[in-house]
């Protein structure tokens, strides 16, 4: 058991509105997405209608308080929406899920008259939004930020370079961290940071060029560049100089998002390849039929299972504000993730030299699959947050792991 304390601790419950809901979705992605997946990945753009019918379901407000504009639902809808969004088109769910980190620290941190301007908008559809923290030299090393924000009179003035920023070229309100004052020691480096609400259209504000990555075709990443910024007192989210949590109070519940993602690319690549495998013939018998293929198959459902159960229940954790509720996220976005990745990769090799080609679409599975390994923290970042978690648990101190 160690280190949950009760078998209750990893009850899953679903409801009939969350089915209900996962049809609801499914539906939109079969309908809407599906028939514009080939088109996406040729023009590397999302169509503005597809958006259009998004809005009038409300999916850019789920897990949005309604008192705010949005849809409402817990963290197990937002989870099941991004599944079934990411079977058919993971950039589409990339794009709702950079409006989620922007309203997730606006919503936690944000004073009452920050939420009701900038909220609304996003939960409505009516503008979109993004999360801007990763530099050229900070990534997961949250407090390797090297933008700054200095003081003037009511004033901050920020400048910076922000880079791999989704959804930052469509984005009216971005969340930007900067470095307010140097951290006091090394072993303080995650102090003196600060986040900003920012709006796109003033002065310095500059989305710079689109960043050309392999997968994700149709929400690929920008540069944000900030040129003597100047954002106002009351646009500072959170406390000045304790952003760090901000930071990793949005990461936390992000990484069930990911993992969420990572298990609709799984399912979308297990469905090509179980179908591919009834279809297709060999010595005059169907791929199935071959214990080589029988048992990538079984292999690849048992793989997806287990990753949809683990972050299902990370996302229970997360509405229970459970004390191992990160814990089971990082679990859930390493596992899911990297599961991800090999059903991916087995569903290319069931295809043969189909599944590298770029028409047939399956390829896109495995490329799309990478990056989920990588943002929100990597991977082997997670594993060190789990075994730190793990020894603040057992022996009650905080160790430096790297």
């Amino acid at each position: 058991m160690f280190p949950f304390e009760n078998l209750q601790d990893f009850e899953i419950k679903i409801s009939e509105d969350h089915e209900l809901f996962r049809r609801t979705v499914r539906e939109f992605a079969e309908k809407e997405l599906l028939p514009n997946v080939q088109r996406i990945e040729r023009e590397n753009s999302i169509p503005d209608e597809i958006y259009q019918k998004a809005r009038e379901m409300g999916l850019m407000g789920v897990g949005i308080p309604e008192a705010y504009g949005g849809q409402g639902g817990d963290m197990m809808m937002t989870t099941i929406a991004n599944e079934e969004l990411s079977r058919v088109s993971p950039a589409f769910m990339v794009r709702i899920g950079a409006n989620h980190l922007f309203t997730t620290p606006v919503l936690i941190f944000g004073t009452e008259e920050q939420k009701k301007k900038y909220i609304p908008p996003v939960a409505r559809g009516e503008v979109f939004a993004a999360h801007a923290n990763t530099e050229p030299g900070a990534g997961s090393d949250v407090a390797g930020i090297k933008t700054t924000a200095r003081k003037e009179g009511n004033k901050w003035i920020l400048n910076g370079r922000k880079y791999f920023i989704t959804g930052s070229d469509k984005a009216s309100f971005l969340v930007v961290s900067a470095r307010t004052s140097p951290p006091p020691s090394k072993k303080e480096r995650w102090k003196g940071l600060t986040f900003f609400i920012v709006e796109r259209d003033w002065p310095g504000v500059k989305i710079g060029s689109k960043i050309n990555v392999m997968g994700l075709r149709g929400e690929q990443p920008n540069e944000v560049i900030l040129d003597n910024v100047e954002v106002p007192e009351e646009n500072v989210l959170g406390k000045v100089d304790e952003g760090f949590k901000v930071a990793v109070t949005t990461y936390d519940r992000g990484r069930v998002g990911v993992a969420a993602q990572a298990v609709g690319i799984a399912q979308g690549a297990f469905e090509r390849a179980f179908n591919y495998s009834l279809q297709r013939q060999a010595f005059e018998r169907p791929l199935i039929s071959f214990e080589g293929i029988a048992f990538k198959l079984s292999d690849m459902l048992a793989h997806l299972e287990s990753a949809r159960l683990l972050t299902y229940w990370a996302a229970t954790l997360a509405e229970k504000n459970h004390n191992l509720a990160v814990t089971a996220a990082s679990l859930a976005k390493m596992i899911a993730t990297e599961v991800a990745e090999q059903v991916s990769s087995l569903a290319i090799k069931i295809h043969g030299g189909a599944g590298v080609e770029v028409q047939t679409g399956v390829e896109r599975y495995l490329r799309d699959a990478m990056i989920t390994t990588i943002y929100e923290g990597a991977n082997d970042i997670q594993r060190l947050m789990v075994a730190r978690d793990l020894v603040r648990k057992l022996v009650g101190i905080d160790i430096q792991l790297s």
